[in-house]
């Protein structure tokens, strides 16, 4: 067991996940949200504690995220009425625009979070969200926001002029975009779009990437980002992402105290000894197998996390949601039958 401990006892800034349901299944999703997922949602008392619990830590600002949050935007409005009333400033709330039906109905939403407090929606505009939802609902939502005055975050508008060509009614997979924009479209979509190589996005990039030797990926060291507080997530379990590592948390209680190894001791494999730790543990006591050979750490860290949960069955407090897993297996057949 590795002699190094660790504690968050200060938070900066992040998220608040108020549910990991959607309409999509994109393929880049970090968290493997999908339609698939169980339909919670947070509830006042867990969000509550989430801001207050940020509070005392010294966060002052969050952005509400999911999942699609706006698939129930009565509680959207609840948990932004929430935040104000326990000194948590959103910066933004996201959403993927699935929920636009009309100017109207969108408007009559969008009015609603305003006097609930809202002041800037996060508009997601991607390759991987155009998969699912036709352009012009993000479209609509866009023009929505201008004409009740809130600001839009969009995510990202370098993608609008190459949309703004196709047939806004349509969904387009990546491999009709690859059809219509030229070879190489997908490969290059890292350089245009912020991408954290964990979640799907794993399975999704791993043929545009060189595969290293498991020694090489090893020799990677302590993994520090767990201690980054500066885009944290708390979701509506009770748990506290550390990093932008989904599927590994630690119980929102736990903040601020020192976090021991016998009830997080892959936390603190991964903090004092990286991977290779992990993956030493792993073997000794559950007696994973390694591939020869993997994209990154990540790409590593994430497979014995999979073994753990799926086929060894293991449940603590550090492998959370376990759904997650679950869902990440259900999707990995289906995204090897397409890229």
């Amino acid at each position: 067991m590795p002699a190094k401990r660790f504690i968050i006892d200060q938070l900066v800034s992040g998220g608040l996940i108020t549910n990991y349901y959607c309409t999509s299944r994109c393929r880049h999703c970090l968290y493997h949200s999908s339609p698939f997922w169980p339909k919670d949602y947070i509830t006042d008392a867990e969000a509550e504690a989430c801001f207050k619990t940020a509070r005392r830590l010294g966060c002052r600002t969050m952005h509400i995220g999911g999942g699609e949050p706006l698939l129930r935007p009565e509680r959207v409005a609840q948990v932004l009425r929430l935040a104000r009333e326990n000194g948590i400033h959103i910066e933004y709330v996201e959403t993927n625009s699935s929920w636009y039906q009309s100017p109207e109905q969108a408007c009559n939403i969008l009015r609603e979070l305003q006097r609930a407090g809202l002041h800037t929606l996060l508009v997601s505009i991607s390759p991987f969200h155009l998969e699912h939802i036709p352009f012009y609902k993000v479209k609509g939502v866009v023009q929505a926001c201008r004409q009740v005055g809130l600001e839009v975050f969009p995510w990202m508008d370098v993608f609008w002029a190459e949309f703004s060509r196709l047939d806004e009614k349509k969904k387009y997979s990546l491999e009709e975009l690859e059809e219509i924009f030229g070879p190489g479209y997908v490969a290059r979509i890292p350089q245009r779009y912020w991408l954290v190589y964990r979640g799907r996005a794993l399975k999704t990039f791993a043929p545009y990437q060189v595969s290293k030797p498991l020694a090489n990926v090893c020799l990677t060291g302590p993994c520090t980002e767990l201690l980054d507080t500066t885009h944290f997530h708390l979701d509506l379990y009770g748990n506290y992402v550390p990093g932008l590592c989904a599927g590994l948390a630690l119980r929102r209680e736990d903040l601020g105290r020192e976090l021991s190894p016998e009830k997080y001791p892959i936390l603190n494999h991964l903090l004092a000894g990286g991977v290779k730790s992990f993956l030493e543990w792993a073997t000794r006591h559950f007696g994973f197998k390694p591939r020869e050979t993997y994209v990154s750490k990540c790409d590593l860290c994430h497979h014995i996390r999979s073994f753990l949960v799926c086929e060894k069955n293991l449940d603590t407090p550090e492998l959370q949601p376990r759904y997650y897993y679950e869902e990440g297996q259900k999707a990995s057949a289906l995204q090897s039958s397409t890229l």
